[in-house]
């Protein structure tokens, strides 16, 4: 699970956030390309934009349930 200890800095501020727990699969890119953006040279993707609509939304909540690393968190800040 992700935790905001392990936030990657390139985060947006906001709700969601990709910690170091990433592996840079691109999963949540592909399902989310609005939202998330990849670091190859770093290895790991970040949240780029905080969703402003319900369809985005619920595409970056289905990038954090489908994170096979689990490294996409929601600290419920809206």
């Amino acid at each position: 699970m992700a935790t905001t200890k392990g936030k990657l800095p390139e985060n947006i501020p906001g709700q969601f956030y990709v910690d170091e727990e990433c592996i840079d699969c691109n999963l949540c890119e592909e399902i989310a390309p609005n939202n998330f953006l990849g670091n190859p040279e770093e290895g790991y993707h970040y949240v780029i934009k905080q969703p402003s609509t319900k369809e985005e939304e619920e595409l970056v909540r289905d990038a954090l349930d489908s994170c096979p690393t689990e490294a996409i968190g929601d600290d419920g800040e809206n």
